[in-house]
C-alpha cells in the first residue's frame, strides 16, 4: 500500500474523519460559495448546528448543470489567484463544466493516484507509459502527477499515434500502461498487424478507465497483452483519476479514497439512499477540496457499493464497475437500454472482433436501433453472415427484451479509438 495507515484504517476512525471533514467543508462552502450558502438555507442547514454524517441526506445534491449555471468560477471556494490550475469539459452539451485547483488540491490529487498506481500494482522505479490525453481533459496531468510522486519513470505518451506509441513501448519497456480500454486494445491489434505482439512487450500492468468496459473486455485484453487490467474511477467535478481502482489482488470492485470522497447511492428517480449492494447513481462529496469542493455531486453513473473485507487489507468500501450511465440510456420501443449491456453478448461470438457501434435511427414514431460489428480476419472465409447475424439478434433480445438489428461488416471496417470510443451514432 502506498499510505497503510490510511487505507487500511480501521472504520470506526475512518468514520471519525470523515465526519470531522464533512463538517469543515459545510461550513467552508457556507462562508465563501453564495449558491451553497443559498442552498444550505432553504434547506434550513446551520453549519453551526450541523450534525454531520448524521444528517447528511439533509445537504442538498449539485448537478452537472449547476457548475455549467455558475461558469466560469462561481462554485469556487477561493480566490482565483489562489487557485494554479483550470482543467474543463469539452462542453459539447452547452457550457463547460470547469474545475479548479489551489495548490493543496494538486498535491492532494497527486497523493490519490499514487496510492491508486501502488493499490494497481505499480511500484517506485517502474516506467509508466501514460497514454491518457493531455490538455483540459483531467486524466493525462492526473495520472502524470500521481507517477512522478510514486517515483515511477513517466512517459508523457498522451493518445493516438500508434506507431508512436508501440516504438516507445520497444524502446522504454514500460511496466505499467494507462489510457482508455478501447484505445490499448486497439492499439495491441495494430501491433500485431505491424508483426510484433503485445504479450512480447515488458507491460505487465494496465489502468483502464475514462469509459464504460466490461469484465470480457477486462479478458480480452489481458490475453491480448499478458497483463493484468485494473479498472480506474473518476470524474473531474470531484477531482479527476483517483477517486477509487481496483486492486490488482482481486480486482473485485474499486477501492474509494473514502478519506477524501464520502459515497453514497442514490435512486436516481426518488433521490432516496439505497441500501449496500443495491445499483444506483453515484453521489460524491468531496472532503478536503479547497477550490471547488462539492456536496453530494450526483454523478450520474450508475454502481452499487460494498463494505465486505478486501483480500488486499484495505477497509475502505469498494464501488462496482460502473454499469452505465444515466444519459446514455436509451429507450427502444419502450425498452431502457444502456450500451454496456451490449458489449458482453457482442464479445461472446468468437467470430467477431471486440469493436462495436450502437447507430440509433428514427422509424415512423419509435427509435430503431442497430448494433454494428465486424468480424475477425481469420473467420472472415468461414464464416456464415446470415447465420452469425441472426444468431447476435436472438441473443441480444434474450439479454436486452426488444429486437436490435445487426449488421456485420468487414474485417477493420469499424473506427478505432485514439481516446474514448465514441460508441452510439444518434442518427434521429
Amino acid at each position: 500500500m502506498y499510505q497503510p495507515a490510511v487505507e487500511a484504517m480501521e472504520r470506526r476512525e475512518l468514520n471519525q474523519l470523515q465526519e470531522r471533514r464533512l463538517l469543515e467543508t459545510v461550513s467552508r462552502v457556507y462562508a465563501h460559495v453564495p449558491f451553497y450558502r443559498s442552498k444550505l438555507q432553504q434547506a434550513g442547514i446551520d453549519p453551526e448546528s450541523f450534525r454531520g454524517l448524521a444528517e447528511l441526506t439533509r445537504l442538498p445534491f449539485t448537478r452537472k448543470s449547476d457548475l455549467r449555471d455558475q461558469y466560469p468560477f462561481g462554485l469556487f471556494a477561493t480566490p482565483l489567484a489562489d487557485v494554479r490550475r483550470l482543467h474543463a469539459s469539452s462542453g459539447t452539451k452547452g457550457k463547460p463544466t470547469v474545475v479548479g485547483y489551489t495548490e493543496r488540491d494538486l498535491r492532494l490529487w497527486s497523493e490519490v493516484c499514487a496510492r491508486a498506481l501502488v493499490t494497481a500494482g505499480g511500484q517506485p522505479g517502474d516506467v509508466f507509459h501514460n497514454a491518457y490525453g493531455y490538455g483540459l481533459f483531467t486524466g493525462g496531468l492526473g495520472m502524470h502527477a500521481g507517477a512522478e510522486r510514486l517515483g515511477m519513470v513517466t512517459v508523457p505518451v498522451s493518445g493516438g499515434g500508434r506507431m508512436r506509441q508501440w516504438t516507445l513501448i520497444e524502446d522504454f519497456s514500460p511496466r505499467v500502461i494507462a489510457g482508455t480500454p478501447s484505445f490499448i486494445l486497439s492499439l495491441g491489434e495494430a501491433m500485431i498487424q505491424a508483426g510484433k505482439h503485445p504479450r512480447n512487450s515488458s507491460v505487465k500492468v494496465g489502468i483502464f478507465g475514462a469509459e464504460p468496459w466490461s469484465e470480457e473486455m477486462r479478458q480480452e485484453l489481458e490475453a491480448l497483452w499478458g497483463i493484468h487490467a485494473v479498472d480506474i474511477y473518476g470524474l473531474s467535478e470531484v477531482v479527476g483519476p483517483g477517486v477509487a481502482i481496483e486492486c490488482w489482488q482481486a480486482k473485485e470492485g474499486l477501492h474509494i479514497a473514502e478519506d477524501h470522497f464520502l459515497v453514497e447511492v442514490i435512486d436516481p428517480h426518488t433521490e432516496e439512499v439505497l441500501t449496500e449492494g443495491e445499483v444506483g447513481e453515484l453521489v460524491f462529496t468531496t472532503l478536503t477540496k479547497e477550490a471547488l469542493p462539492v456536496l453530494r455531486y450526483r454523478t450520474g453513473d450508475l454502481a452499487s457499493v460494498t463494505s465486505e473485507p478486501c483480500r488486499c487489507g484495505r477497509t475502505h468500501r469498494r464501488m462496482s464497475r460502473v454499469k452505465g450511465r444515466i444519459d446514455d440510456m436509451l429507450i427502444i420501443r419502450g425498452v431502457n437500454v444502456f450500451p454496456m449491456e451490449i458489449e458482453p453478448i457482442v464479445m461472446a461470438q468468437p467470430e467477431l472482433s471486440p469493436h462495436y457501434q450502437l447507430v440509433v435511427e428514427k422509424e415512423g414514431s419509435m427509435d430503431r436501433l442497430t448494433v454494428e460489428v465486424e468480424v475477425l480476419e481469420s473467420s472472415f472465409n468461414l464464416v456464415d453472415f446470415s447465420a452469425l447475424t441472426k444468431r447476435l439478434e436472438e441473443a441480444l433480445k434474450e439479454n436486452l427484451g426488444v429486437s436490435v438489428r445487426v449488421r456485420v461488416t468487414m474485417p477493420g471496417s469499424l473506427p478505432r479509438s485514439e481516446g474514448k470510443a465514441v460508441r452510439i451514432l444518434d442518427r434521429r
